[in-house]
Protein backbone atom coordinates (compact mmCIF):
# COMPACT_ATOMS: atom_id res chain seq x y z
CA UNK A 1 0.00 0.00 0.00
CA UNK A 2 1.71 3.56 -1.01
CA UNK A 3 1.49 6.26 1.11
CA UNK A 4 -1.24 8.60 -0.77
CA UNK A 5 -4.81 9.29 0.31
CA UNK A 6 -6.19 9.77 -2.73
CA UNK A 7 -10.22 10.44 -3.07
CA UNK A 8 -11.20 6.69 -3.55
CA UNK A 9 -9.62 6.59 -0.14
CA UNK A 10 -11.82 9.77 1.21
CA UNK A 11 -15.11 8.14 2.92
CA UNK A 12 -17.32 10.86 1.57
CA UNK A 13 -21.13 8.52 1.62
CA UNK A 14 -23.07 10.60 4.16
CA UNK A 15 -25.15 6.68 4.63
CA UNK A 16 -21.94 5.03 5.40
CA UNK A 17 -21.23 7.91 8.05
CA UNK A 18 -24.61 7.61 9.84
CA UNK A 19 -24.50 3.80 9.39
CA UNK A 20 -20.44 3.70 11.11
CA UNK A 21 -21.74 6.55 14.31
CA UNK A 22 -24.85 4.06 14.68
CA UNK A 23 -23.43 0.26 14.46
CA UNK A 24 -19.48 1.14 14.57
CA UNK A 25 -17.25 0.08 16.92
CA UNK A 26 -14.40 2.67 18.40
CA UNK A 27 -11.25 2.98 19.81
CA UNK A 28 -9.52 5.76 21.66
CA UNK A 29 -5.99 7.42 22.37
CA UNK A 30 -6.61 11.04 23.72
CA UNK A 31 -6.86 13.13 21.93
CA UNK A 32 -7.81 10.88 18.88
CA UNK A 33 -10.66 8.82 18.59
CA UNK A 34 -10.94 6.01 15.54
CA UNK A 35 -14.55 5.05 14.68
CA UNK A 36 -15.09 2.23 12.22
CA UNK A 37 -17.03 -0.15 10.72
CA UNK A 38 -16.10 -3.32 8.55
CA UNK A 39 -18.08 -2.91 4.86
CA UNK A 40 -17.77 -3.80 1.38
CA UNK A 41 -16.80 -0.80 -1.35
CA UNK A 42 -17.77 -1.13 -5.38
CA UNK A 43 -14.09 0.14 -5.82
CA UNK A 44 -10.90 -1.71 -4.92
CA UNK A 45 -10.38 -0.07 -1.95
CA UNK A 46 -9.54 -1.99 1.09
CA UNK A 47 -9.80 1.80 3.45
CA UNK A 48 -11.93 4.64 3.91
CA UNK A 49 -11.41 7.31 5.99
CA UNK A 50 -12.37 10.53 7.09
CA UNK A 51 -11.21 13.14 9.63
CA UNK A 52 -13.15 15.62 11.90
CA UNK A 53 -12.97 18.28 14.39
CA UNK A 54 -15.65 19.35 16.51
CA UNK A 55 -16.83 23.02 15.80
CA UNK A 56 -17.66 23.57 19.51
CA UNK A 57 -13.73 22.81 20.72
CA UNK A 58 -12.83 25.34 17.35
CA UNK A 59 -14.91 28.29 16.55
CA UNK A 60 -12.50 29.39 13.91
CA UNK A 61 -12.94 27.40 10.85
CA UNK A 62 -9.20 27.89 10.39
CA UNK A 63 -8.07 26.27 13.53
CA UNK A 64 -10.16 23.23 12.24
CA UNK A 65 -8.93 23.24 8.91
CA UNK A 66 -5.31 22.93 9.91
CA UNK A 67 -5.93 20.30 12.63
CA UNK A 68 -7.50 18.29 9.58
CA UNK A 69 -4.72 18.79 7.61
CA UNK A 70 -2.61 17.73 10.62
CA UNK A 71 -4.57 14.66 10.70
CA UNK A 72 -4.80 13.74 7.21
CA UNK A 73 -0.71 13.91 6.80
CA UNK A 74 -0.05 11.56 9.46
CA UNK A 75 -2.66 9.09 8.64
CA UNK A 76 -1.26 9.12 4.72
CA UNK A 77 2.28 8.87 6.48
CA UNK A 78 1.45 6.01 8.82
CA UNK A 79 -0.88 4.25 6.88
CA UNK A 80 1.58 1.69 4.75
CA UNK A 81 2.74 0.86 8.12
CA UNK A 82 -0.07 -0.73 9.51
CA UNK A 83 -2.49 -1.56 6.17
CA UNK A 84 -0.20 -3.35 4.09
CA UNK A 85 -0.93 -6.30 4.50
CA UNK A 86 -4.45 -5.56 5.95
CA UNK A 87 -6.94 -7.33 3.92
CA UNK A 88 -10.36 -6.75 5.61
CA UNK A 89 -12.41 -3.69 4.08
CA UNK A 90 -13.40 -1.17 6.62
CA UNK A 91 -14.39 2.43 6.79
CA UNK A 92 -12.95 4.73 9.42
CA UNK A 93 -13.67 8.15 10.92
CA UNK A 94 -10.53 10.46 12.58
CA UNK A 95 -11.75 12.43 15.59
CA UNK A 96 -9.99 14.72 17.01
CA UNK A 97 -11.47 15.38 20.51
CA UNK A 98 -9.15 17.73 22.30
CA UNK A 99 -9.06 21.12 23.49
CA UNK A 100 -6.00 22.72 22.68
CA UNK A 101 -4.38 23.20 19.40
CA UNK A 102 -1.88 20.18 18.87
CA UNK A 103 1.58 20.12 16.75
CA UNK A 104 2.38 17.67 13.79
CA UNK A 105 4.52 15.93 16.10
CA UNK A 106 1.75 15.25 19.08
CA UNK A 107 -0.75 13.94 16.13
CA UNK A 108 1.89 11.87 14.89
CA UNK A 109 2.96 10.13 18.21
CA UNK A 110 -0.66 9.91 19.18
CA UNK A 111 -1.91 8.29 15.17
CA UNK A 112 0.73 5.73 16.19
CA UNK A 113 -0.94 4.57 18.95
CA UNK A 114 -4.53 4.82 17.44
CA UNK A 115 -3.58 2.86 14.60
CA UNK A 116 -1.66 0.13 16.56
CA UNK A 117 -4.40 -0.30 18.61
CA UNK A 118 -7.05 0.16 15.97
CA UNK A 119 -5.03 -2.97 14.15
CA UNK A 120 -4.75 -5.05 17.59
CA UNK A 121 -8.69 -4.44 18.19
CA UNK A 122 -9.68 -6.01 14.72
CA UNK A 123 -7.28 -8.22 14.90
CA UNK A 124 -8.95 -9.50 17.83
CA UNK A 125 -12.53 -10.17 16.21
Amino acid sequence: MDSTYSKKERLKSKKLIEQMFKEGCSVSVYPLRLVYLKTTFTDNVIIKAGVSVSKRHFKNAVDRNKIKRLLRESYRLNKPLYFNNFSTHCAFMILYIGNEKPTFKQIDIKMKLLLDKFHKDICKK
